[in-house]
């Protein structure tokens, strides 16, 4: 099977943390004997090889200006609340661009030069050429546009002209914005009247798309996986870690890790950790990750008085954060439905700390219980409920044996059900129901 992805994001390069769930499904279906492309925006900051991991990979150009070079890779959103004025503004050239080189791409297949950003511009001229000429043979078997919106439009255009079936995953923020106003919702549904499938990685989300226009017939629930060997249990990597904050080694350490948006919650365990103190003392918490509101919690941390007991190690590479998580006492994941209504689909963070047998505590909220049952591998707690997080955190350094069940039973769940190879399954059932859907009686 030849697979054509289009994404807005993609690790900028190996071991980097946005979007690593694109990349494992490309590669998860590299491994299953299929051809892929991945098509995406340029950045300044990507190095990758034309080829990586058996995925071909193409990065197109979009912008006229440096300073427009700000569509996807987790920067299009303000705190994931609200859509940036320079994205805005280069969401129409992304898109047209990226539709260009779609046709170019359905119409020749990869070349074997291809890996460098190339020019929209340069091509049209082409890609138009070929989009007329349907007679001719398609280089992909079918497409596959990651985020319903912005990359749901051009992909399902590209799909209609090449004659090929479209499937659409959805991650989350694409079905937010669709909900947020009445073009985005149209534009939505007309995208999912098109898709032969639609996949999301939990049931709140596929819930949410079905009510955009997804038809319930062709939508599933396709879960992330994680990578087992690198997320692992590593007895090693809490001394290496308290060494390198400079904690105490007995130091009872609590962490959560991601994007420092409002929908991961960070400012809930915040203002709960004071509890979590009253209790023990000596422990500390790590927030871990970057974004807008990095400064915004690190005055809050001083406000409270916590300065000298909450860490903010920053951005953290793939190897780094297996090593953080491998030195969690307590692993918090308190995602909640923030002030614009925008909520996780299913964090890659939380698989991961359940692949490393770590002892979760996260909130009951969007895809999280559909991986964690509560008291069997984790504990679940109201999203936004202060005492209810410091409750179950508490519990679990107070009980270190309940700690480690919780942990084990939570890194089996994932060896049993919710590796990448598992998900990547998933995946070609989904491409084939696709291709069988496109060629009958769904073909459009």
């Amino acid at each position: 099977m030849r697979i054509l992805m289009l994404t807005s994001s993609y690790p900028k390069y190996a071991g980097e943390t946005t979007a690593p769930f694109v990349e494992e499904i490309a590669a998860g279906m590299v491994r299953r004997g299929h051809s892929v492309t991945v098509l995406a925006p340029f950045h300044p900051d990507v190095r990758r090889a034309p080829v990586e991991r058996g995925v071909a990979l193409r990065f197109f150009r979009y912008s006229p200006h440096p300073a427009l070079n700000v569509y996807g890779y987790a920067e299009s959103l303000k705190a994931d609340v609200g859509v940036r004025r320079a994205a805005l503004a280069a969401a129409p050239l992304a898109a047209a661009a990226s539709l260009i080189e779609l046709l170019v791409l359905c119409h020749t297949g990869y070349g074997e030069q291809s890996g460098a950003a190339t020019s929209a511009a340069s091509v049209a001229s082409s890609a138009w050429s070929s989009a007329r000429s349907v007679a001719k043979p398609n280089g992909f078997d079918l497409i596959h546009a990651h985020w319903v919106l912005p990359n749901g439009v051009p992909a399902a255009l590209a799909a209609a002209v090449r004659r090929v079936p479209l499937v659409v995953s959805v991650h989350g923020s694409d079905v937010f914005l669709g909900a947020k106003a009445w073009p985005l919702s149209l534009a939505a549904a007309a995208v999912f009247r098109r898709a032969a499938a639609v996949t999301a990685c939990s049931g709140d989300l596929r819930e949410r798309a079905l009510r955009l226009g997804a038809r319930p017939a062709t939508t599933e629930v396709i879960p992330y996986g994680v990578d087992v060997a690198a997320f692992r249990p590593d007895t090693a990597a809490a001394p290496r870690v308290r060494a390198e904050l400079g904690l105490e080694p007995d130091a009872p350490l609590v962490l959560a890790l991601g994007r420092m948006v409002y929908k991961k919650g960070f400012g809930v365990l915040l203002e709960s950790f004071g509890r979590v103190l009253e209790r023990h003392p000596e422990a500390r918490l790590v927030l871990a990750g970057y974004g807008d509101l990095r400064e915004e919690l690190e005055h809050r941390a001083a406000e409270l008085g916590l300065q000298e007991r909450v860490l903010f190690p920053g951005r953290l590479d793939r190897a780094r954060a297996a090593d953080y998580i491998g030195a969690a006492d307590v692993y918090a994941v308190p995602s909640v439905l923030d002030q614009a209504g925008n909520v996780d689909g299913l964090p890659n963070t939380l698989l991961e700390g359940m692949s490393a047998a770590r002892p979760i505590v996260a909130s009951r909220v969007a895809g999280i219980p559909d991986v964690i049952a509560d008291g069997l591998h984790g504990f679940l707690v109201p999203p936004g409920d202060h005492a209810a997080l410091a409750g179950a955190i508490t519990r679990l350094l107070d009980d270190r044996g309940l700690a480690q069940r919780l942990g084990e039973q939570a890194r089996r769940r994932v060896l049993e059900e919710l590796t990448w190879d598992t998900a990547a399954e998933r995946f070609e059932w989904a491409y084939e129901r696709a291709l069988t859907f496109h060629s009958g009686s769904g073909r459009r």
